[in-house]
């Protein structure tokens, strides 16, 4: 609690500028729901609740893409992370999320050369044959420079901005408190789960925000692509990399060429297309490790038609059985198959969902609306936005491993039929998706999940009198205990909890108050300015305590 009460106070400063940002472009609800406004007002920082004319005639989508944008790269990171939850946020909200870019001014070079010489432990004038302290790109987390090695491979460094990490921790922490407090005083925010959102990100950004980390994904790419000399993935340099730094191989190609200039290179835009898909399903389905932005800026054409592919710091991970799951979907979607799809939708969604006829109408109803469309006319990206269009009308939510993967199959379609017009991305999916289903039923595969389920089954049944043993053992023994789920009684407990809390915190803050005072008329021990050091430190915690129980107060609307 002490922790706590030392956070809030330490973020005053910037829980200020986010809820001036928000006031300003018209979120000023929001603001007083948390409490922040509240809070910050009684903490002497008067806040003005009014936004102007120009703003407050904007749409909601768009008020809430230039506030992220203004409040720095934490926010904007979680912008780019909305953009991908097609299954929470209508089109037009996901259209101004993928708005949000990522290129911000670059740090000045003399403020950013003690930390990329601290993180390479030396000079970089010393360490490479050549180092340009102009900066190729400068995004919200790192920038990118070119360097020359020794033995005159070209490399880029890319090293991370200093201060960043202080930032994005104490945005982090405001976005758990805010997403916690959401959740309790808003429970029509529940269906969107925003403290899973916020922990999802937390984890997405701590990824981003070490280097070495992207370095281990490009390592790991470059593995699965070894026997393919169409794909080139950049060679990862590791006696200079570290969490601050990674120094990798240079790729040079053309990135976000129109087709016209890529003919003029003497490349093929149509044969680009399809490799670039080909790559990108290969990662999916069968590596289940996949580069999660490809971008026009993070695919590049090579020579004799490559690809060549940079930009590790978002990648998505998926299971076997979300492979198999993803495969499912797909060729459910392929065949038009109700009954696949609607075991596909249940297996994804649990107990959440709350109506099973209402969610097998609406797929059987989506399936009929492509009945007309022949197989080549059906775009993947508007099938899959369909398909997490019913999941938000049923609230379901999409698994948060599968928001990367459906926003990537988009984005790469969209990819695809720039380079090529008449590029269709299912007529790429359909053969991957065909080949694993037959290698599903091969006699080989056949038998190791006949054996697999036999081995497990035994397993099960050998177990059977100990588990059994158990249970009666535990039940003579009084130990028998049964979990209910009461949902309704869980914001009562969390009140109950905090109330509790705040007593206990009340009692022990007058005890500190009464013994420290009681150590103040007694003479000697050490002293500061002339009074016991004891007694100082304990009304020290006091005041720290009562400020605690002040805020949680005020931050309820409850004084």
């Amino acid at each position: 609690m002490l922790w706590e009460t030392l956070s809030v106070v330490r973020d005053l400063p910037r829980l200020h500028e986010i809820a001036s940002v928000m006031i300003r472009y018209g979120w000023g609800d929001l603001v007083r729901l948390l409490g922040i406004g509240g809070a910050l007002e009684r903490a002497g920082r008067v806040l003005h609740w009014q936004s102007t004319s120009e703003i407050a005639q904007l749409d909601a989508p768009v008020r809430i893409r230039r506030a992220l944008e203004e409040l720095g790269p934490t926010f904007v990171k979680l912008g780019q992370v909305l953009a991908t939850r097609v299954d929470l946020f209508p089109p037009q909200w996901i259209v101004e999320f993928e708005k949000m870019h990522n290129q911000v001014p670059a740090v000045p070079w003399e403020t950013l050369r003690p930390e990329l010489v601290r993180a390479l432990k030396g000079d970089p004038e010393t360490l490479f044959a050549m180092f340009d302290p102009v900066p190729v790109a400068a995004a919200s987390i790192a920038q990118v420079h070119r360097a020359t090695l020794h033995d005159g491979t070209p490399v880029v460094v890319k090293v991370r901005r200093p201060g960043i990490e202080s930032v994005i921790h104490a945005d982090l922490r405001i976005l758990d408190h805010a997403a916690r407090l959401l959740e309790s005083e808003v429970p029509d925010s529940r269906r969107y789960d925003p403290v899973r959102i916020v922990s999802q990100f937390r984890r997405s950004l701590n990824r981003e925000l070490d280097l070495a980390k992207e370095a281990r994904n490009i390592d790991q790419f470059r593995r699965h692509f070894d026997d393919d000399p169409l794909v080139k993935v950049p060679r990862v340099y590791w006696a200079y990399t570290s969490a601050h730094v990674n120094v990798q191989e240079e790729i040079v190609g053309l990135a976000g060429a129109s087709p016209e200039k890529l003919r003029a290179s003497g490349l093929d835009p149509k044969l680009l297309a399809a490799r670039g898909a080909e790559t990108v399903l290969r990662m999916v389905l069968e590596h289940g490790h996949f580069h999660a932005d490809p971008h026009p800026g993070n695919v590049l054409f090579l020579p004799d038609n490559r690809i060549g592919m940079i930009d590790f710091g978002m990648v998505g991970m998926l299971t076997q059985v979300r492979r198999h799951q993803i495969v499912d979907l797909l060729h459910a979607l392929i065949r038009k198959d109700e009954q696949e799809l609607l075991q596909v939708l249940l297996d994804w969604s649990g107990d959440s969902v709350s109506d099973e006829d209402r969610l097998a109408y609406d797929v059987t109803e989506l399936l009929q609306s492509y009945d007309d469309l022949q197989l080549k006319d059906v775009k993947i990206g508007a099938l899959l936005n369909d398909v997490t269009a019913l999941m938000r009308e049923n609230d379901l939510l999409l698994p948060a491993d599968l928001t990367l993967l459906f926003k990537t199959l988009i984005t790469l379609e969209g990819l695809g039929q720039q380079l090529d017009p008449e590029f269709h991305m299912i007529d790429r999916v359909t053969p991957f998706v065909e080949d694993i289903i037959k290698q599903r039923y091969t006699p080989q595969a056949l038998v190791a999940r006949g054996g697999k389920t036999l081995r497990e089954a035994l397993e099960v049944v050998a177990g059977l009198p100990r588990d059994l043993a158990r249970v009666l053992r535990d039940m003579r023994r009084g130990r028998v205990k049964v979990d209910l789920d009461l949902k309704r009684l869980d914001h009562f407990g969390q009140q109950l909890d905090r109330a509790s809390n705040r007593l206990t915190m009340g009692i022990l803050t007058a005890s500190l108050v009464v013994g420290s005072s009681i150590i103040m008329t007694v003479e000697g021990g050490p002293q500061l300015f002339g009074l016991s050091l004891f007694g100082l430190v304990g009304f020290l915690i006091a005041f720290f305590n009562s400020l605690w129980i002040i805020l949680s107060i005020w931050r309820s609307g409850k004084h």
